[in-house]
């Protein structure tokens, strides 16, 4: 039987949206953990995965905590702009923080998860504020390198080399420059190497056979990025998504990043509603941010 993974992805997707979706379906974090070790950077970063509520629906939070390793600190303002995850920590949190209160104030039980959780949210916004300056500067050549030399099995090696070259080829394209020579600003920061990675490794390790997604949600609106104001999608998102079945939506957010297009759009065979097959487990991954009417969640449906 082969086993199909479909991403209902009704409120966009990020890459930690998409792990935190994969570990909540049943893929085994520690065999993440370990197989990260095989880059060679775990001194730059701790992985921490929790379970949250959002809007009512449980799902796994999956983070990335930057480790401050003292040098650098240059570029920290540019970075929390970038339109990958800090775009979503900077204004996330504090949102999250309002959204929460007024919903679940009255429920008491539920409040204390979320006063716990959120204050550990708020404790990842300060430390991703002033680490990582330092992470500037990797190529897309030599992220590339590094997932060669990591000795990865051949079907991880793969995806995570053409999700990253389908974003190194989008940022070239609009800022001009050839494959090789594209700095990433954004993707370059461990966050977005560890999720690419680490989703193709939860992939692998769940044995899927064919992935399909359901048209993608953009969101609308306007974003700050490190080059200014920009509409949304972002550049890079829009021109990764082509070929891909985007979806109008009314949110005024950034909802898919240009990690989760990647993934999406390197991995996914069809797009499509939810295809025939027997469901076996189903993974809600949370993004950062929190919207009033809908969760900002990511599903997975895993079958046969």
């Amino acid at each position: 039987m082969k086993k199909i993974l479909y991403f209902d992805c009704f409120s966009g997707m990020s890459g930690d949206m998409v792990i935190g979706a994969l570990i909540d379906a049943g893929a085994n974090p520690s065999v993440l953990v370990e197989e990260l070790k095989k880059l060679d950077i775990e001194d730059e970063y701790e992985l921490k995965w929790k379970k949250v509520v959002k809007n009512g629906i449980t799902s796994t939070k999956f983070d990335v905590v930057l480790l401050n390793e003292g040098q650098g600190q240059g570029h920290t303002h540019e970075h929390s702009h970038s339109h990958e995850h800090h775009h979503g920590h900077e204004h996330g949190h504090s949102h999250d923080h309002h959204h929460e209160h007024e919903e679940h104030g009255h429920s008491h039980d539920h409040h204390h998860g979320h006063e716990d959780s959120h204050t550990h949210d708020h404790h990842h916004e300060h430390e991703h504020g002033h680490s990582h300056g330092h992470h500037h500067h990797r190529s897309y050549s030599d992220i590339a390198k590094m997932i060669k030399a990591a000795g990865f099995n051949p079907k991880v090696e793969d995806m995570a080399l053409k999700i990253f070259r389908k974003i190194g080829e989008a940022e070239g394209l609009i800022h001009g420059l050839p494959l090789d020579k594209v700095h990433f600003h954004e993707v370059g920061a461990v966050d977005s190497i560890i999720d690419i990675i680490g989703a193709a490794i939860l992939i692998d390790q769940l044995d899927i056979s064919e992935i399909m997604s359901s048209p993608v949600p953009v969101g609308k609106g306007r974003i700050h990025i490190d080059h200014g104001i920009y509409p949304v999608p972002a550049p890079a998102t829009l021109e990764i998504l082509k070929g891909v079945p985007i979806e109008q939506s009314d949110v005024r957010a950034e909802l898919t990043t240009p990690t989760g297009a990647a993934i999406v759009s390197v991995l996914a065979e069809e797009f499509c509603s939810i295809p025939s097959m027997k469901v076996q487990s189903i993974g809600y991954g949370a993004g950062t941010k929190t919207f009033k009417n809908h969760p900002n969640v990511l599903r997975v449906i895993i079958g046969e």
